[in-house]
């Protein structure tokens, strides 16, 4: 078998694991509480949609919101990996967006529901171009933005997450074991908001990477 290559994790990664609730001011945004220990959920592979094609829209939702979030591309697999020993598992990153059916999320939490149809429909996590680990020196110092049609809707920094990506990379990998070219969604700053067919998404890393997606309906 060739050797994979990682740069292209969306082709052959297994899985997305996507972290809840991760900064405070989203979660009060949403009037959640504020976690103890990483709220977790999963996206299929199907999910990613990359530059040059649309966010779709699931035909039955009426309320699909942007999340920009750091994405953590896995390197090397493991089990029960130590915080200590955690950054030697990381690849690189990327840009990511949990696109999310808002309204079908509220539905699912207030019975209890898993929020798996709002989260994980096809086109629910574009993703930018694989960021190698050195161009992201300090991964606890990034800022992530995203606009809608050029209006700026979010913007935050990644030190103002609650669990930090070591803690979240063995935290996972205790219950799911982390392969090569899994990635981890790390959570979304404050400023989450409804997008409509046709509107224009730019979203970035500071002085990284910049990626733009539009959004359509399904036929």
């Amino acid at each position: 078998m060739a050797a994979r290559n990682i740069s292209h994790f969306w082709e052959w990664g297994r899985k997305i694991i996507c972290v809840g609730r991760n900064y405070a001011d989203h979660a009060k945004e949403l009037k959640n509480a504020i976690p103890t220990e990483p709220v977790l959920f999963l996206k299929p592979p199907s999910a990613y949609v990359r530059e040059g094609s649309p966010i779709l829209v699931p035909l039955y939702s009426g309320n699909l919101h942007h999340e920009v979030e750091l994405g953590v591309v896995i390197g090397k697999g493991g089990t029960a990996i130590p915080q200590a020993a955690a950054m030697e598992h990381v690849a690189g990153y990327a840009l990511c967006l949990d696109m999310t059916a808002r309204d079908v999320q509220d539905e699912c939490k207030s019975k209890g529901l898993p929020w798996t149809l709002a989260k994980a429909f096809n086109t629910s996590c574009p993703v930018s171009e694989f960021i190698p680990k050195e161009r992201i020196p300090d991964p606890a110092n990034v800022r992530l933005w995203l606009k809608v049609n050029d209006q700026l809707r979010q913007s935050g920094c990644t030190s103002q997450m609650i669990f930090s990506i070591p803690y979240l990379i063995s935290y996972i990998s205790d219950f799911i074991s982390l392969e090569e070219g899994d990635l981890i969604l790390t959570g979304t700053p404050k400023g989450v908001s409804a997008v409509q067919e046709h509107d224009e998404l730019q979203a970035g890393i500071e002085d990284v990477v910049t990626m733009s997606f539009r959004v359509d309906r399904h036929e």
